[in-house]
């Protein structure tokens, strides 16, 4: 990606290509970073929709029915998207360092460099806060869910996603509170796992990416915007090395890379290439998507995955994990479009994309407990129990329903999901955010009247 900025960057010097007056146009939108939260609210879906693709229709998982068997259409590039959570908790990565490195990284190009240490001690402090409150509140909910027994509908389907992820309640009330603590403790440690809410799992990254983009800049913020760049390349190539002894190999890859765009896009060169957006944009899209579509598993039964597999052999650093190097390839290419192309940046700040953006946190969060409790209700409960068969063993449980039920049962399900998470963006959310101001009053400096030990005078 960086070389690729090179050599457009050149071929642009040479043309004598320059911003024109005409451009004011492309210069509006290229200020705009509205995009980023549209992007996010199509991820979170995305990331729903790959669950439910787990749940009911896990042969899209697999690239074919077969070596070198029939692909149905959804399980082709692109189309196949639907199952590709991975990629898409990738995006959420990369757009987390571009943000939080956004305005630190406009106050350094403008020489402000106390402001910017400022903003980035203050947003790591309130990144922190902002993550851990929704999510502990969200494991609570899906906690007293597990207790009522209100996910026992769905831990006898047989909905794969909804069995493996719906826990069984507490032996008693004070186990029950034992358990919770230690869900709350694990979702932040080492290999988190969060029994009560699956989807956690990628929160500490997310944590761990922040603390990346403060740690980055805090170290290059100094440095003149290039050198600056330089050193983040730097890191991001560093980091396919190191990051797997974090737990997570991609996470540093996709934070610097966000650094990287917040860089770009304060730069000229959006406005420099905006014209020719049409023309390298749609190309890039699409290579992109093609690279979120690589399989999990099975790469070697169709012709265009496997070409990838063997150049994934070829040129994967050595601690890339298979199953991710594509797919997060693919976000990374697909967000340095964006950033390049004011087109697209005008298509993702659509309103109801913005709406969703507003939406996506409380959407990650909420989707797998309403997954659990109210869509199995609603699927399963005229049901009866059935003998079935998997991988010689035999199970009672409730047998997925035919289309019908889902075209019926899907928009309700939606509907009520949607606008449950939108009351906690509007009516809850805004409580954590007075959480974290009032930590900060009294946490930061010159918010605690009584400090621990006395303070100089001189």
């Amino acid at each position: 990606m960086p070389s690729a900025v090179s050599l457009l960057s050149t071929y642009v010097e040479k043309a004598n290509i320059n911003p024109a007056p005409s451009d004011n146009g492309y210069r509006k939108a290229l200020q705009d970073t509205s995009w980023a939260d549209g992007l996010r609210g199509i991820a979170a879906v995305f990331v729903m929709f790959s669950h439910m693709t787990m749940a009911f229709a896990r042969w899209i998982v697999i690239p074919s029915y077969g070596k070198n068997g029939p692909a149905h259409l959804m399980q082709r590039p692109v189309f196949r998207l639907v199952a590709q959570g991975a990629a898409w908790v990738a995006v959420f990565i990369i757009l987390s360092g571009f943000v939080n490195s956004l305005k630190a990284v406009k106050l350094a190009r403008a020489g402000r460099i106390e402001p910017a240490l400022s903003n980035l001690a203050t947003g790591s402090f309130r990144r922190s806060f902002r993550l851990v409150l929704p999510a502990t509140a969200a494991t609570i909910l899906s906690w007293f869910i597990t207790q009522t027994g209100a996910y026992d509908t769905a831990k006898k389907s047989n909905a794969y996603w909804l069995y493996t992820t719906s826990p069984n309640p507490s032996s008693s009330w004070g186990t029950a509170v034992e358990d919770l603590v230690h869900a709350i403790r694990t979702t932040w440690t080492y290999n988190p796992e969060n029994p009560y809410d699956q989807p956690q799992w990628a929160l500490l990254y997310l944590l761990q990416g922040s603390m990346f983009v403060f740690t980055a800049l805090l170290v290059t913020i100094n440095l003149a915007p290039r050198w600056r760049v330089l050193t983040i390349m730097l890191l991001y190539f560093w980091s396919w090395n190191w990051g797997i002894k974090l737990g997570d190999p991609m996470v540093g890859a996709n934070v610097f890379t966000g650094i990287i765009l917040a860089e770009l896009n304060h730069s000229e060169y959006p406005l420099r290439f905006a014209r020719f957006s049409p023309f390298f944009a749609p190309p890039l899209v699409a290579c992109a998507l093609v690279f979120m579509s690589f399989p999990s598993q099975f790469q070697d039964w169709v012709p265009w995955s496997n070409l990838l597999l063997r150049w994934y052999w070829r040129i994967a650093p050595q601690n890339a994990e298979l199953m991710r190097f594509w797919p997060t390839l693919g976000a990374q290419i697909l967000t340095f479009t964006v950033v390049m192309s004011p087109h697209l940046r005008r298509a993702l700040s659509h309103r109801w994309l913005l709406w969703l953006g507003k939406i996506s946190f409380p959407l990650y969060l909420l989707h797998g407990s309403f997954m659990r409790s109210l869509l199995a209700w609603l699927l399963f409960a005229r049901a009866k129990l059935t003998e079935i068969e998997e991988e010689g063993h035999k199970y009672m449980r409730y047998p997925l329903p035919g289309a019908p039920t889902f075209l019926v049962v899907m928009p309700i399900f939606l509907l009520i999901l949607f606008t449950a998470t939108h009351f906690w963006a509007t009516k809850v959310e805004p409580h954590f955010g007075t959480i974290t101001k009032t930590a900060e009053d009294i946490m930061f400096v010159g918010g605690d009247k009584n400090p621990t030990l006395p303070v100089r005078k001189d």
